[in-house]
């Protein structure tokens, strides 16, 4: 997956060569207009990037030739222009979200060493599609085609948290009905509406009471451009590992995988408000 400009330096092929300078600055510019979703005064657009208003100016002149840029004849202000709008229609066009999330999931498993699950919500529910193994020795039983419990595990807790709140209603009648010999992993158990805005606060999800004893799974949710949720990624390995290092590197390590690829797929944090 190719970084982005947020992306660690390390995670930026060094081979690369040399760029065109003005043009990454201007970027600047383009980024704040994205970001912002919202058409800006010059002045401020150019505090937010950085920019003398009259460099600012420069560059969106030349913006406005060739399209990326559009102004607004009443008030002035500047907004992304019809070029840009060609160029994000043909980048979702092209993208593969699966190809993606699968290339995210196996970086995501060599950086932790952890095992590492793609979800998906399917017929029945939160179902695993992915499951990178990191080579340590866990004794667990998901694999491709696992059904989560919706609330008895991570994936299923997250799912709860930021699909629709009738669909989540529609799967957990669903799946108090089943035997309990039915396959799923995890065991129901109620969940409060403060559970769940805590997980929408904390942007991930973990369960009190794992399906498998000693093991812990940490799920986190991916978006996509309209803001709707499209899948999770979990990690899993050994309670005592995760516990020791979630909060210094596991869980910051999932949601930047996370949030690159909601990013990658079209998603901004301003359609949360």
């Amino acid at each position: 997956m190719k970084p982005s400009a947020n992306a660690p330096k390390d995670a930026v092929k060094k081979n690369e060569g040399r760029g065109v300078q003005s043009i990454e600055l201007g970027a600047k510019l383009l980024s704040v207009l994205a970001e912002e979703a919202e058409p800006l005064m010059l002045k401020d657009l150019a505090r937010v990037a950085g920019f003398a208003p009259a460099q600012a100016h420069a560059y969106l002149v030349s913006y406005r030739k060739i399209g990326l840029v559009d102004q607004e004849p009443d008030t002035g202000r500047y907004m992304l222009g019809r070029f840009a709008l060609d160029i994000g229609i043909t980048r979702m066009r092209t993208a593969d979200p699966m190809r993606q999330a699968s290339e995210v999931v196996r970086a995501l498993s060599e950086a932790t060493a952890l095992n590492v699950a793609l979800v998906v919500w399917g017929s029945f529910g939160p179902t695993v599609i992915q499951l990178q193994e990191s080579g340590s020795q866990l004794n667990m039983n998901t694999r491709p085609g696992t059904v989560y419990s919706m609330s008895g595990t991570a994936s299923g807790r997250v799912f709860s948290a930021f699909m629709p709140e009738k669909v989540v209603r529609d799967a957990i009648r669903k799946e108090m009905r089943e035997p309990p010999d039915s396959g799923r992993i995890g065991t129901h158990s109620f969940q409060s509406k403060k559970d769940l805005e805590q997980i929408r606060a904390a942007g991930y999800a973990t369960v009190v009471d794992p399906p498998v004893p000693g093991i812990k799974a940490i799920s986190a949710p991916v978006f996509d451009h309209i803001g709707q949720m499209v899948l999770a990624v979990t990690i899993i390995g050994h309670d005592a590992l995760i516990d020791e290092k979630a909060e210094s590197d596991f869980i910051p390590r999932l949601l930047e995988a996370t949030e690159q690829l909601s990013a990658d797929l079209g998603y901004s944090h301003n359609l949360q408000t």
